[in-house]
């Protein structure tokens, strides 16, 4: 379909993640909710799926979503994917102005020296998000050739038409500067059920991203390993006492501390290298913490606590107008902040 006829219509925005895939679509003008669903996956055949084009489990979940768990429609097959940010790469770098014809041999040897991947098997892109007298600031992004070509061949199989394809923090931060602050330097940290993503958005652009095999469902285990108690019950425990102050609580907290002060580790590493890369005085300003795994009470005093830092849970799905379609229930609420982000890229930032 030409762009002449397609480009007033919203895109489909598609969450491919270790443990689910999710689906929405918004008129971005109004952040009107068109249509959107979702479906749990296996996090072993998902990884079984990305490593093979040939396996089809990815194609038949996304082609079973949307055939039978969609409330409201999808007016549309053109689709912004989100990719897995745990297996993305992007950085930030900057170059004297004099240089700037030679940017791309810059991008080569960031890629060489910071990402455990040879550059031939990588999809590489960069873009000058900064300009001074003196230097440019540059962001490079690089994804792995097999995970993008087995996304997108899904995606196709399913019957839809791929546009983009970003890593999914780059979704969330769209989400978080139109609603939460986002003209403040902010780290986001991302907690899914299995990964937790962490970014510096700054000046409207993403500056580092990195990632970290913990999530909600660690913080579950966590709880049932420690307490001796079954995984359901671990879970009630997790969304209802958290890490609440009390002396019954000792133990809640007490099991969850190692995998958040692994987080913690890794959020120190973002801002550190940011620090070091700044071209001028920003600091960074606040922590939002956002995703399914974030609804633990008393998150974000526990990670004010310890990086001494301003550190909330954000609330952009009050962004979200669901006009007459049921909304997803309050708990789940926060596994959509990412595919919101990526439905609600214009049609104009596409086609201009």
């Amino acid at each position: 379909m030409s762009k002449l006829f397609y480009k007033d219509k919203p895109f489909i925005g598609l969450d491919i993640s270790q443990t689910g895939i999710k689906v929405m679509s918004i008129d971005p003008k109004r952040w009107l909710v068109i249509g959107y669903g979702s479906l749990d996956l296996d996090p072993a055949k998902v990884q079984v799926s990305l490593d093979n084009p040939e396996d089809t489990y990815l194609t038949e979940s996304l082609t079973s979503l949307l055939q039978k768990n969609i409330v409201g429609t999808l007016r549309s097959d053109h689709v912004i994917v989100g990719l897995p940010t745990g297996k993305t790469f992007s950085r930030t770098f900057t170059v004297p102005v004099t240089e700037e014809k030679h940017i791309d041999n810059a991008v080569e040897i960031e890629v060489d020296q910071y990402i455990p991947i040879p550059l031939g098997s990588l999809y590489v892109d960069h873009e000058i998000i900064e300009r001074t007298k003196e230097e440019l600031t540059v962001i490079m992004s690089a994804v792995p050739q097999t995970l993008v070509d087995t996304c997108l061949q899904a995606v196709r199989s399913a019957g839809l038409t791929p546009i983009i394809a970003e890593p999914s923090i780059n979704a969330v931060a769209r989400v978080i500067e139109a609603t939460e602050e986002g003209h403040l330097s902010t780290v986001i940290v991302d907690i899914g059920a299995a990964n937790t993503d962490i970014a510096v958005l700054d000046k409207g652009a993403i500056r580092i991203t990195s990632s970290v095999g913990i999530g909600g469902n660690t913080f579950t285990i966590d709880i049932a390993k420690k307490l001796n108690i079954a995984l359901e019950n671990a879970h009630q425990y997790k969304v209802l006492n958290g890490l609440n102050s009390g002396p019954r609580q000792a133990k809640i907290s007490n099991a969850m501390r190692p995998s958040l002060e692994r987080i913690v580790t890794e959020i120190r590493k973002v801002i550190r290298y940011y620090n070091e890369r700044l071209v001028d005085d920003r600091k960074i300003e606040q922590i939002l913490i956002v995703g399914g795994g974030a609804n633990v009470p008393g998150i974000g005093e526990f990670f004010t606590n310890e990086l001494v830092m301003p550190a909330r849970v954000a609330s952009p799905w009050q962004k979200l107008d669901f006009g007459s379609l049921p909304e997803p229930n309050k708990q789940f609420r926060p596994r959509y902040i990412t595919v919101a982000g990526l439905a609600c890229v214009t049609p104009e930032e596409v086609w201009k």
